[in-house]
């Protein structure tokens, strides 16, 4: 059995996943998480941590915060370029 070679890491290819847009919408979900988590460690005195607040932005937030990213994606004209467009299936 043969191992796939493994293409090396350029500062070309890193720039170019960095503008992609999904680690941009990946990036600006995470921020969301972390902001989440915060508000929630705050206000129940105690840090819940990121899985835990992973999980409850999730079942909580998620579907509305895509939603509303989406439509302000639309409205300023980069609404093709979301990875979380419509696609006919529940997210």
């Amino acid at each position: 059995m043969t191992s796939p070679t493994k293409e090396p890491v350029t500062p070309s290819s890193r720039e170019f996943v960095k503008q992609s847009s999904l680690y941009q919408e990946f990036l600006a979900e995470r921020e969301e998480i972390l902001r989440h988590k915060w508000l929630e460690s705050e206000r129940l005195g105690y840090d819940i941590g990121f899985e835990r607040a992973l999980l409850d932005w999730i079942r909580k937030h998620r579907e509305g915060w895509r939603a509303a990213r989406r439509q302000s994606m639309v409205a300023s004209g980069a609404g093709s370029s979301s990875p979380f467009q419509s696609s006919g299936r529940q997210q």
